[in-house]
């Protein structure tokens, strides 16, 4: 009786596995600007050959390594606090962007998106884009319960957010403490004349 040959989707999918851990890994060890592809391969123990047949650039490969390792897509909070909720989403991305091996990644790829157009396009359409929508809908739904205004630029209002974020981390500067993190919290929903 012969031997069932081996699923080659299998083998296929453990080698993808092995390339995204082994990135995710060296990231963490050597920072964005020390991972290279051939360091990939080699602790993947697959080809350079096999990574470029399903990723462009390293840039590629820890993009999609981190969309699979971190709890970035939970859902933004919606208890009916507006304040709190904000508070609570922010400081967990404050979290993400700091912690590794997310931090150190994320920072690599988009230092990257001065001169990878490819990527920029990945990078808004699978994180900026649906984490700005769902901050956008959540002040929709309390603009519906009269919290906000009509007329309030919510889309502004997510900049004015979460700007302060990203700067502070393309800077390297310290991120906020909690109770700065209120205070800006306090002040945007001030600016557009929140209602408790």
């Amino acid at each position: 009786m012969s031997a069932t040959p081996p699923n080659p989707q299998r083998r296929s999918e453990r080698s993808r596995q092995a390339i995204l851990a082994a990135a995710i890994d060296l990231c963490s060890e050597k920072g964005y600007a020390g991972v290279t592809v051939e360091a990939i391969a080699a602790r993947a123990g697959v080809s350079k050959k096999t990574i470029y047949r399903w990723w462009p650039s390293k840039g590629f490969v820890l993009l999609e390594a981190l969309g699979q390792s971190s709890d970035s897509n939970a859902p933004f909070p919606d208890t009916g606090h507006l304040g709190a909720d904000l508070y609570t989403q922010m400081t967990g991305v404050v979290h993400l962007l700091t912690t590794p091996p997310f931090g150190p990644a994320y920072i690599g790829i988009l230092s990257e998106l001065h001169h990878d157009p490819e990527l920029t396009e990945a990078v808004h359409e699978q994180f900026i884009t649906p984490r700005f929508t769902a901050a956008v809908n959540r002040l929709k739904s309390a603009q519906r319960q009269g919290r906000l205004p009509e007329g309030a630029d919510l889309e502004l209002a997510v900049e004015l957010l979460y700007g302060p974020l990203y700067y502070r981390y393309a800077l390297r500067k310290p991120p906020h403490t909690p109770e700065r993190m209120a205070e800006l919290v306090d002040h945007v929903l001030r600016t557009l004349d929140c209602r408790p």
